[in-house]
């Protein structure tokens, strides 16, 4: 699902305006994240919430974890993070409403 691709993409993007752009195309202009750990809303809340959880896991990257099952207007799919060719040092789930204009709305997230 492209939309996932593109998520995962914003959270591993390590130049700051890659990652804005990034985040513009994965996320609708007023859209929100929340997990139990940070949240943050809109493009500009969500590229600095996403810098700053970076900045806590240096070199270490978001990846799929299985395949994403969707319906209406919802997705849902699982991650790790971990450096490459390394054990995951994180796995979680999240679900996700995509907007009429295919980017995300708001993202809920768990961590496994």
């Amino acid at each position: 699902m492209q939309i996932v691709e593109k998520y995962l993409a914003a959270w591993n993007e390590r130049d700051a305006g890659a990652r804005r752009a990034a985040v513009e195309a994965a996320f609708a202009p007023q859209a929100a994240y929340k997990d139990p750990l940070m949240q943050g809303a809109g493009h500009e809340g969500l590229d600095a919430m996403i810098a700053g959880a970076q900045g806590h896991f240096p070199g270490m990257r978001f990846a799929l974890a299985g395949t994403p099952a969707s319906h209406n207007d919802m997705v849902r799919f699982s991650w790790t993070l971990g450096a490459p060719g390394a054990d995951p040092v994180a796995r979680g789930t999240d679900m996700a409403v995509v907007a009429a204009d295919g980017r995300l709305a708001s993202v809920t997230g768990f961590l496994d």
